[in-house]
């Protein structure tokens, strides 16, 4: 994208969720400019350029130094002495094809900056950043500063004395279906209980598909007040028509004009600090005052103060204390003056990837108008990497030594920068934040000693929608694994990177590669993973084996880390499920009322039909013992299973669904169609009629429940060919027949097609509950279900039908594949059903993100991320022993919202009067030195021994082992394993995970696992 151009919703696929096509269009036409190639400089660039602006143009004068390499990742030694822009531009400019980035290596001048509508200074003197944001104040260009020293950083924007936020959060507008409304002064409306409502009492909402109050739908939008969960109050309705049934209301999105002040005048306001850890309120007023002490500093000395200098803090600390005569702060926090000051040489990646993160995303709202941008400053440090200890440390340690690690050395010192080399650490996830994490543990040396190494796994390919935010991998990267090519690429940015890249899920199956031994060897762990199932899973095994845990996710402008740290914090967790977002069954099948039902519908639609089905015709097939298996499911779910196998191996001309040709697709197509949008909804009107009213004398079809109306089948509506033509070449997929695009041939097949005609039946069950539908499943069946199961069952049974038939093709849906028909047929699917209840229809886009479970993405929030995950990474390496070093981060950059705060500390648990945590374990060493295995009953004594408790029932995963049993005593613990379980224990697993039951404390729910170890 570029100019006015189309968007390449390839590319931009994921970022579009977030933005929008119309904040996407507007970023098209920014031409922005960056001016410092630094370490945050190029992180910002990198930021705007992915995100697609028009243009970027890089500023710098400077050549490039031995420091800069601990943060400029497109800097390498050959360019030491160059340019920095210059050696940054051909690598910016392969980021994003649809950018124009270019470089400019002279000094900034006016003329130059009006060019541009927003510009970024950093790695700037406080008389340019005043000058120059003057200038850009009064000719309405956007102006953004932004800064990192050491481990603290500061960001401000000017956006101009009117800036208009069009959409404050970039939310979905909130909506809710109404169940009654009533005619006062002021008018009330009831909505659904399905859920609460979504409105405040600031909102301003419109109304439509009334019934009855019609005059609701044509007004204004209106100012509600809130009553409660489910109600509020709109204008006076008592001259309106009786109120029937039906209708949303839905939020009418208000836009905001803020006042910004220039830098000068914003220097002075200290109202307008943006606070972040609400535990620093006033270290965060005294950087604001430090920072510009230190240009102070600067400008007197020609340079910044020495790594860990006293006389040079000393003297920060006076021009401090100057500035606050005029500032009047109430306190000032001397300790992070002396600190910035002993670290305002570093040059820190993950700082810089923090601040690269939230500064690109304060462009984006300067070229969009979309989120409420920062109002003005805001100050961040981690101060609290630095070492727990009070001592002072030897100035000589922390000096440059001429190395790409010199940014580093200059806030921990040459002896942490050692430590970090020797570190062994495991990435799991080569995705958005696994890049980011990667870039920053090659900027820091992380793994790059002799004795050092990192592990990389990730079982993806590389598709063209990650470029838009996975920067190290490029076009020609498509179709590769994502953990080969981002190790081959953080080895170009340093060649003394050791790291292993693995294509292996995490999980049960890949623990003979990540086994005991495996895990015992690593000093970390790194999750960059996108579901909740995976981290839990990776966060049991780090407890297992007493590993820390960095943890961080986005989901759009939204995201949080974390870190789990043996003995200190709580662990991740298990996931918990959320009833909130489940959608009960009978909406989905009956009553749906929001798009979302009617995409999960057809979702559910397509892995019926074209995956399970063809999965247990093949399971039929190859497993003799599969009936059988399938009628201990219960006679409800035998009798669908059985069923659909059946029909799916007998031809069409015989009574079942095995087609012979093109054509018997398109036939089978077309039917389908007249049952989903025809029949189904007939027989639902037979058995609920429009007018019926329940036994509390309301209307049936009211509320939540959406009054639905058959479709008739229409070969010139391009929705109903569209759903004939992608049913048909699914259909023609599984059995695999070759099918085609052609509408008009479908046509010529479809003028053939049979239509079987249809009457509705009063002996049809339709479940109003889900609770009514499971009591019904678990009812006896009846006569004719029992009947029809034996028939089945016979038919099955005939060995010639195993002998004939043929596998099938299962179809794993793919949303991301525009030729497969997957997306086609859930788009169609859903929109002709949407139609059948009167809903809004949704675009493909749309329909995409909700029917695939999209998580929306962009690369500012997975820089900032990243860049707090790598901070809690340093106070890992060095051991920090205080919860209150450690920190948890949530993010809302629509808003510039980030709150840390401390992690929990692990809960305690009693046995026998002894207090745990899940950090602890009974660790027991099956074999020592040569000797024979433990039996059971030298186990039992180990842990009384030791202990002092007794056994009473021991289980491996969901096996009894013991209870009780003296015969058991005497055999070794691996052969009851074996021997309970029925299954050999895998050669690669060393350790055995025990539970056990104790006499002393029988009602404990919680005990520590005993770890065996083999």
């Amino acid at each position: 994208m570029s100019g006015t151009g189309d968007i390449d919703e390839g590319f931009y696929s994921r970022q579009l969720y977030v933005l929008g096509h119309e904040a996407m269009h507007r970023m098209g036409t920014a031409d922005v400019l960056i001016a410092g190639m630094r370490g945050l400089g190029v992180e910002i660039a990198k930021n705007v350029i992915l995100s697609g602006v028009k243009s970027v143009t890089v500023q710098d004068e400077g050549q490039a130094q031995w420091a800069d390499l601990s943060s400029q990742f497109f800097l390498k030694e050959a360019h030491l002495g160059q340019n920095r822009a210059t050696c940054s531009l051909q690598q910016l400019s392969v980021l994003n094809p649809h950018v124009h980035v270019s470089a400019h290596t002279g000094p900034l001048d006016e003329e130059l900056l009006l060019q541009y509508q927003v510009v970024v200074l950093t790695d700037s003197s406080l008389d340019d950043q005043k000058r120059f944001g003057e200038f850009c104040h009064s000719h309405g260009i956007k102006f953004i500063v932004a800064d990192t020293k050491g481990l603290c950083g500061e960001l401000f924007c000017d956006f101009g004395e009117e800036f208009v936020v069009l959409d404050q959060d970039g939310e979905e507008p909130a909506s809710a279906m109404i169940q009654s409304v009533s005619k006062a002064n002021p008018g009330v409306v009831v909505c659904t209980d399905d859920r609460k409502i979504p409105f405040t009492n600031d909102c301003k909402v419109v109304f439509s598909e009334v019934q009855g109050m019609t005059e609701l739908n044509s007004i204004s939008p209106v100012e509600i007040e809130v009553h409660g969960s489910y109600s509020f109050s709109i204008c006076d309705t008592s001259a309106f028509s009786k109120y029937e049934r039906g209708g949303v209301v839905t939020e009418v999105k208000q836009p905001c004009t803020l006042k910004f002040k220039s830098l000068s005048e914003a220097l002075l306001d200290l109202q307008l600090l943006k606070l972040n850890d609400y535990g620093k309120i006033e270290r965060h007023t005294t950087l604001h005052l430090a920072f510009q002490a230190l240009h102070g500093f600067v400008k007197k000395e020609q340079r910044l103060p020495h790594p860990w200098s006293q006389s040079d803090a000393d003297a920060l600390l006076a021009l401090v204390e100057e500035l606050n005569a005029v500032a009047q702060l109430d306190r000032l926090d001397e300790a992070a003056v002396r600190n910035l000051s002993y670290t305002a040489r570093g040059d820190l990646a993950p700082v810089n990837a923090l601040f690269g993160g939230l500064a690109a995303q304060e462009v984006i709202k300067a070229c969009t108008g979309k989120f409420t941008p920062l109002h003005q400053w805001l100050y961040f440090d981690a101060l609290e990497c630095l070492p727990e200890e009070e001592d002072q440390p030897a100035e000589c340690s922390f000096t440059a030594k001429g190395t790409r690690y010199d940014g580093q050395i200059a806030v921990f010192g040459q002896a942490f920068q050692e430590k970090l080399e020797r570190q062994k650490y495991f990435l799991v996830g080569a995705g958005a934040i696994g890049c980011e994490l990667l870039k920053n543990f090659a900027l820091m040396g992380l793994g790059a000693g002799e004795e050092g190494h990192i592990t990389v796994t990730d079982m993806d390919f590389i598709e063209r929608s990650n470029l838009n935010r996975q920067f190290l991998f490029r076009s020609q990267d498509i179709r590769k694994p994502k953990s080969d090519v981002a190790a081959k690429a953080v080895r170009e940015m340093n060649p003394w990177m050791n790291i292993t890249a693995h294509q292996n899920r995490l999980g049960p199956d890949s623990e003979a590669v990540y086994d005991y031994n495996f895990f015992m060897g690593l000093d970390g762990v790194a999750a960059a993973l996108d579901n909740f199932e995976a981290r839990v899973y990776l966060d049991k095994r780090c407890v297992q084996h007493q590993k820390a845990m960095l943890e961080g996710g986005t989901s759009g402008l939204q995201g949080h880390t974390e870190v789990v740290v043996p003995h200190l914090t709580k662990s991740y967790g298990v996931v918990t499920s959320s009833s909130d977002d489940a959608i009960p069954l009978c909406t989905l099948k009956n009553f749906p009322h929001r798009i979302e039902h009617t995409l999960q519908w057809a979702r559910d639609q397509f892995e019926g039909l074209f995956k399970q089905t063809p999965e247990n015709v093949n399971l039929f097939l190859r497993d003799v013992g599969f009936v059988e298996r399938t009628l201990g499911l219960g006679d409800a779910e035998a009798l669908e299973v059985l069923g659909g196998v059946w029909s799916s191996l007998e031809d069409m001309k015989d009574g079942g669904q095995r087609p012979a040709s093109w054509k018997d697709c398109v036939s089978w197509a077309r039917c389908k169609w007249e049952t989903l949008y025809n029949n189904d909804v007939r027989q639902l009107l037979h058995c609920f009629p429009p007018g019926e009213m329940t036994a509390a004398h309301v209307p049936f079809w009211s509320g939540s429940k959406r009054c639905p109306h058959a479709l008739t089948f229409d070969p010139s509506c391009i929705t109903h060919m569209e759903y004939v033509a992608a049913a048909a070449n699914l259909y023609a997929q599984i059995y695999g027949i070759a099918g085609t695009r052609d509408f008009a041939s479908i046509r010529n097949i479809l003028e053939e097609v049979n239509v079987p005609p249809f009457t509705p039946t009063s002996s049809v069950k339709i479940h109003l509950t889900d609770k009514e539908m499971k009591e019904e499943k678990e009812k006896d069946s009846d006569e004719a279900e029992k009947a029809r199961l034996e028939e089945l069952k016979g038919k099955l049974a005939s060995p010639s039908l195993r002998s004939s038939a043929k596998q099938m093709y299962p179809t794993d849906f793919e949303k991301d594949d525009d030729s497969n028909f997957h997306m086609d047929y859930i788009v169609a699917a859903s929109n002709l059903r949407a139609e059948n209840y009167d809903i809004p229809a949704a675009d493909r886009h749309q329909s995409k993100r909700i029917a695939g479970k999209i998580i929306p993405a962009i690369a500012t929030t997975t820089a900032a991320v990243a860049g707090l995950m790598c901070l809690e990474l340093y106070k890992l390496v060095q051991g920090h022993q205080k919860i209150s070093s450690y920190r948890t981060a949530y993010m809302y950059l629509a808003r510039s919202h980030i709150v840390f705060c401390h992690p929990t500390g692990p809960q305690n648990f009693e046995v026998a009067g002894k207090e745990y945590t899940l950090w602890d374990d009974f660790l027991v060493e099956g074999r020592r030195g040569g000797q024979q295995e433990m039996t059971l009953g030298d186990l039992l004594q180990h842990i009384k021994d030791n202990y002092n408790l007794s056994i009473s029932h021991l289980y491996y995963e969901v096996s009894l082992l013991y209870r009780g049993q003296k015969e058991r005593l005497t055999q070794s613990v691996s052969d009851l394993v074996r021997i309970v379980t029925k299954k050999d224990i895998p050669p690669n697993k060393k350790m055995l995970e025990l539970m056990a039951s104790f006499t002393e404390d029988e009602d404990c729910e919680i005990v520590p696992a005993i770890r065996y170890l083999l």
